[in-house]
């Protein structure tokens, strides 16, 4: 039986969701799941070998794929006309035959996470889907003394703005700021056309792990994103070259999430404040999630307090039940600020 529009969107829902390693999955409804064309998608596009590049862990594969097979037998009212998959089933023997870490020890590992920028689906139509594909430490909150090791819900948030408003990065130079796992700047150089982007971040190991997640979404070798090693404080110029960046403008500065403590908000200003000196007409956007409305605060202090304008873009967070990729907390508001010099 042919799939309907409501059951081929819930089957896509769900497998961005199982792509981004999501923990609370939306499982097709039980009349969707019972279908043998259902089953046989989910497994062609999920579980059949090759079928995923770079596929989750085995240890959520196993977790993902029980639960599946569990809902789908209690879907069935009728096992004369209904089953079970037996490549569904196979890919289940396979995994509970591995010798899988625990919990913990999972917790430690780095596990390939894609994301689906859904809105470009509107603005960039395209026969492949458009995935970003990171190496991250999804499940640590701090990896090797760093927060950039995980992608934070600022910088999801921060790429749908992009996303809808494309001509601001088309054909331009970037600059990130904190890059973490890089994928503000992968979206830019892979499917938003910036000429140059530059990822930027203070930690050496971030730095370091940076290409890898290039050469992941096929962007290894290529001229248009570069990484630097750029700690918020430092003289951005009369250091070891005699002009920053080789002399190049940068156009549009971009930061997620990098707000987060307050002791580093008066370095990351005077970085703020560097650019803005080089480049009067940079366009600069930074966006937060607001765990903490003292340490926001204390960020609009100092841009006060450096005579920086800040705006902020009115971009509510969807609703997680709207929301078709990528995937991120509802529950918490995240702002996105436009920040230029008086």
């Amino acid at each position: 039986m042919p799939a309907s529009h409501e059951s081929n969107d819930g089957i896509g829902r769900f497998c961005r969701q199982y792509l981004q390693l999501e923990r609370d999955l939306d499982y097709p409804s039980s009349t969707v799941l019972q279908e043998a064309h259902t089953q046989d998608v989910l497994y062609e596009r999920l579980f059949a070998d090759g079928a995923v590049a770079y596929p989750p862990p085995p240890w959520y594969r196993l977790r993902v794929l029980k639960e599946l097979v569990k809902r789908i037998e209690a879907s069935i009212d009728d096992w004369d006309q209904y089953g079970v998959s037996e490549d569904l089933m196979s890919s289940l023997s396979e995994l509970l035959a591995l010798p899988l870490p625990s919990e913990l020890a999972a917790a430690q590992q780095k596990s390939y996470v894609t994301y689906s920028p859904s809105l470009l689906d509107q603005s960039h139509p395209s026969s492949s889907p458009h995935q970003i594909t990171l190496l991250e430490s999804r499940h640590l909150i701090s990896a090797a003394g760093t927060t950039g090791l995980r992608t934070w819900e600022a910088a999801l948030h921060l790429g749908q703005y992009l996303c809808a408003n494309s001509a601001l990065i088309q054909g331009k130079r970037m600059l990130e700021l904190g890059a973490g796992t890089g994928y503000l700047s992968i979206l830019c150089a892979k499917f938003l056309d910036a000429t140059q982007v530059i990822a930027s971040d203070g930690s050496d190991d971030v730095v370091a792990n940076l290409p890898d997640n290039f050469f992941v979404n096929g962007l290894e070798g290529s001229d248009r994103i570069s990484t630097m090693d750029l700690k918020w404080g430092h003289g951005l110029v009369g250091t070891e070259e005699a002009e920053w960046n080789g002399g190049r403008p940068v156009d549009v500065v971009l930061g997620a999430d990098i707000t987060y403590d307050k002791s580093i908000i008066p370095a990351l200003a005077g970085t703020l404040d560097d650019l803005f000196c080089m480049f009067p007409e940079v366009k600069t956007l930074i966006a937060a999630t607001e765990r903490n409305r003292e340490t926001f605060d204390a960020f609009l202090d100092v841009c006060q307090g450096r005579n920086f304008d800040v705006d902020e873009v009115d971009l509510q967070v969807p609703r997680k039940v709207d929301q078709r990729g990528p995937f991120y907390n509802d529950e918490v508001p995240i702002r996105i600020c436009s920040i230029a010099k008086q």
